[in-house]
């Protein structure tokens, strides 16, 4: 009888201490996980949501909180259009927040940077040796300079983008003139930018474009194009034959 307690507490404490090893792997697996910081131009960018909804990130989305101060000031401002893409930051952030599959945390270092919000990122990514997700290009330059590891939506948007060649139709829809006469801008699920070649008269339309080239930076790609209209061959003049009368 004595035996068989003595095999039972042995099994007891086998027991909770796999129990005990386990939770502490598992608690240092999630503390070893870096951070990502993340910038104001990602979150009005919103792309972060599609890279977040496929699994990819592994790292604690960490957004601070001087970031989200400097959006509630963009969203308070005069501008209009910044006050549209403030908001839509916003919103973003709660959409990041209620997801699942990511790990979120606000980083409270002040809702206000008076150095700057991208010399605030610079600083928080090397006190917590994190990295930092932007589309901005000079801090995405910065920050390597820094030595600091970056996450670039538009290097990545480039990376896996398939590349357009001339011939290939797309559809978009117009949203604004270009810088050109005649020329009328829209964008691509993606973040692609689409400049069509006369077609003001068309914005707030959806059309089917035909790619003529396309420009790929690090800023971002252009892909110029022209209407399926500007493409049909036009109609040839058949010469008018005046009919002889015989008097």
């Amino acid at each position: 009888m004595q035996y068989l307690y003595l095999v039972l507490l042995i099994s007891i404490l086998l027991e909770n201490t796999y129990q005990l090893i386990h939770s502490n792997v598992r608690v240092g697996a999630r503390t070893s996980r870096q951070k990502l910081l993340i910038d104001t131009s990602v979150l009005i960018d919103g792309r972060i949501i599609l890279i977040a909804n496929s699994n990819f990130i592994s790292d604690i989305v960490t957004i601070p909180q001087s970031v989200i101060g400097e959006l509630q000031k963009l969203a308070d401002g005069q501008d209009s259009e910044k006050r549209v893409r403030a908001r839509y930051g916003l919103d973003v952030i709660s959409e990041l927040k209620e997801m699942n599959n990511i790990n979120v945390e606000i980083l409270h270092d002040g809702s206000n940077a008076s150095e700057g919000v991208d010399e605030r990122l610079i600083n928080l990514a090397k006190k917590y040796k994190a990295k930092i997700c932007t589309v901005d290009y000079n801090l995405n330059k910065v920050a390597k300079v820094e030595g600091i590891s970056v996450l670039n939506i538009n290097d990545l948007a480039m990376s896996i983008r398939t590349n357009f060649i001339p011939g290939d139709k797309v559809e978009v829809k117009l949203l604004d003139k270009g810088s050109e006469r005649g020329q009328a801008v829209g964008y691509l699920t993606d973040g692609t930018m689409i400049v069509v070649d006369d077609a003001q008269k068309m914005i707030g339309q959806k059309l089917t474009v035909e790619i003529k080239r396309s420009l790929q930076t690090s800023a971002g790609r252009m892909v110029f194009a022209n209407t399926m209209q500007q493409n049909r061959p036009s109609r040839k003049t058949l010469p008018y034959h005046r009919k002889s009368i015989n008097r």
